[in-house]
């Protein structure tokens, strides 16, 4: 059974849920914050970004993407997002203040990484936290392949980090946030029941990913596309062509890797033994609700997914942008 929980979304980007059951929605091109209550559609504004700092910036593929609730929301109700700036993208700090009036919400806005590379398209992204209670960020090559190789720079990387920004104990490259090279524009990120970490990524014009995530590992862009990376590459566990996928969210259910496809308009279920793939990818939802965009496991039979029809890629269909419950197994 499917359902519709919301319409009328702009640009719908990251989701992360509270405890509480009601989730969080950032809006990339208006830096705006949506708290949602999933049985009811109920939507609730905390904020925006901007109204917090005041050198946010979208256009193209930026503006305000990622978000993740910490660990200990429930005490210290702290928010982490990933966002556009004029020069860079950043990971940010805010408190969500509940008691607050609706739409001014957020405060004590916290720049903790700056730098990473901002560019009209390729500028990453996912922010999420981790089993280990740490902070990771996946980013986009900002449109300068060469970015993805090179250590020193947070381009075309997924970046692992304490809450306050710094380099997580345990890191393979000293003194660096760095966790994995190699990217072209990673923007899901999930973990799988045994803590693995999983990533979708954006392809050129050969083949879009999904990949194992370990630690300190090469992907090979741009060197390589897709499998066939040879020694010290690491390929990926499934691919496709780019024009039936264009991979953004993933969330892990049942058993299986759902990755949100923009271009490919659909929703494809990978099915997971472990780190094998064990049957064809399958895919659902297609053509039926446009560009998907996000995906946020509820529990592991029931899936949040979010369109983007209204990011300026496609026509926008009455209701646009909206977010859909549904039931997998």
């Amino acid at each position: 059974m499917n359902r519709t929980v919301t319409t009328g979304l702009n640009v719908p980007w990251g989701m992360v849920r509270l405890p509480g059951g009601d989730v969080l929605v950032t809006s990339r091109d208006t830096a705006a914050i949506t708290r949602i209550n999933l049985s009811s559609g109920a939507e609730t504004a905390l904020g925006t970004v901007s109204q917090s700092v005041s050198n946010v910036s979208s256009g193209g593929e930026a503006g305000l993407l990622g978000i993740a609730a910490s660990p200990d929301f429930a005490s210290d109700r702290l928010l982490f997002v990933y966002h556009s700036t004029g020069s860079d993208n950043r990971v940010a700090r805010l408190r969500y203040e509940e008691s607050a009036p609706a739409g001014s919400q957020l405060s004590g806005y916290t720049a903790v990484l700056t730098g990473i590379p901002h560019a009209v398209h390729h500028n990453g992204g996912g922010l999420a936290f981790g089993p280990d209670a740490m902070l990771y960020a996946s980013t986009g090559d900002a449109s300068q392949s060469s970015r993805s190789q090179d250590r020193n720079d947070l381009g075309g990387k997924i970046l692992r980090m304490t809450p306050s920004g710094q380099p997580a104990s345990g890191n393979p490259f000293s003194g660096s946030v760095v966790w994995t090279l190699g990217h072209r524009n990673v923007q899901g990120m999930a973990w799988d029941a045994q803590g693995r970490m999983w990533a979708s990524e954006f392809g050129d014009h050969q083949a879009d990913e999904l990949n194992l995530i370990e630690k300190g590992r090469n992907y090979g862009w741009p060197d390589v596309e897709g499998t066939g990376g040879g020694s010290g590459l690491t390929d990926p566990v499934a691919t496709w062509g780019t024009d039936v996928d264009s991979p953004s969210g993933i969330a892990i259910a049942g058993g299986s890797v759902w990755m949100a496809a923009l271009r490919g308009a659909r929703l494809w279920r990978v099915p997971l033994a472990g780190t094998k793939l064990v049957a064809d990818p399958a895919s659902f939802l297609q053509g039926s609700h446009g560009r998907l965009r996000s995906v946020l496991a509820l529990d592991d039979h029931t899936l949040l997914v979010g369109t983007s029809n209204t990011d300026g890629r496609s026509q926008p269909g009455s209701g646009d942008d909206r977010l859909l419950e549904l039931k997998v197994t």
